[in-house]
């Protein structure tokens, strides 16, 4: 009788883990996607960056957008710096639905890769010129050249910020951006004779950036607004391609650049903290040593906020 009790038990116990477990895998659904993300109209929050700089998010109202509803974010200062733009963390517009939050800024993704690119080949094409002036070729003493280029970027409208209904290390597609950089080198002051000086190839590189994100945990944060417990630890990686025409004209011996992103959202308040590492994308690729690619760290932590609730409550840090 007591080993038939004590069987009944560990079923029981068993029967319960399972439960519970079948309970705590999902982490999101459309209310607590909200708490995760509130967006009631007079919210703000207010971050500092890696350098002291500090920023304001603020809810404004909504906007209907192809008859869906859009809640609105807007910063101070403005943005200006595009090439430094962090889509995951500075959205505009934004939507909380049955499937995901899900941000509408295709239009400031494009913004945003097309001046990381222009940065890189402005940046690519002194390092260049300097490399001639430094080295020029015995038979062309006075030859100098110029890079003339140009960069199209498209990205999709949506950025999936998380799906409502997701569990720990399933990933998911957030968006994906295509870039185009067309360039040719023009000599000038070479002989008649010269190599090369009768027609430059025009080269032209072609970007795929895929981008995953997935919930890896939860965790406690500590931020100068408070120490915030069960947070989300969500992290976006890219997986980025990239094809030359013509092959010869550019031999890369590194893939071109990635960017890691981490942002921890906690209950009933959002974003606390935010980390990014952006690696070149084009400056990366470049054989020669002459070429050095860079790594850029953002980071932004919560310092005070404000959540007003729907009956005109709110919730505030110190």
């Amino acid at each position: 009788m007591q080993q038939g009790c004590r069987m009944l038990k560990k079923i029981r116990a068993v029967f319960v883990f399972l439960f519970v477990f079948s309970c705590s895998t999902t982490l999101m659904g459309n209310e607590t996607a909200k708490t995760y993300f509130p967006g009631t109209f007079g919210s703000y929050w207010v971050y500092e960056d890696q350098d002291g700089n500090e920023l304001t998010r603020t809810v404004d109202e909504g906007e209907e957008i192809a008859g869906e509803t859009y809640n609105i974010f807007i910063y101070e200062p403005d943005i200006e710096d595009w090439a430094n733009y962090a889509y995951h963390f500075l959205p505009s517009l934004y939507s909380v639905d049955d499937e995901s939050i899900t941000c509408l800024i295709g239009d400031e993704i494009e913004k945003a890769m097309k001046a990381r690119l222009i940065k890189e080949m402005e940046a690519f094409t002194e390092m260049a010129k300097k490399s001639i002036e430094d080295n020029p070729p015995p038979d062309a003493p006075n030859i100098s050249f110029d890079i003339n280029y140009d960069v199209e970027v498209k990205a999709e409208d949506h950025f999936v910020l998380v799906p409502t209904a997701t569990t720990p290390n399933e990933k998911w597609d957030t968006t994906q951006i295509k870039a185009k950089v067309s360039m040719q080198y023009e000599i000038i002051g070479a002989p008649a004779d010269f190599p090369a000086t009768d027609e430059m190839p025009k080269i032209i590189l072609d970007f795929n950036i895929a981008e995953t994100g997935n919930i890896l945990s939860t965790e406690t944060v500590e931020t100068q607004a408070g120490t915030f417990e069960d947070c989300l630890k969500i992290e976006y990686r890219t997986a980025t391609t990239m094809e030359v025409s013509p092959v010869e004209q550019h031999s890369a011996n590194d893939p071109p650049g990635e960017s890691v992103t981490t942002l921890w959202l906690a209950p009933n308040v959002g974003i606390v903290k935010f980390h990014q590492k952006t690696e070149d994308i084009f400056l990366k690729t470049i054989p020669s040593p002459e070429f050095q690619s860079s790594a850029t760290v953002k980071t932004f932590e919560l310092t005070k906020y404000q959540i007003t609730s729907d009956a005109s409550g709110s919730s505030e840090s110190d």
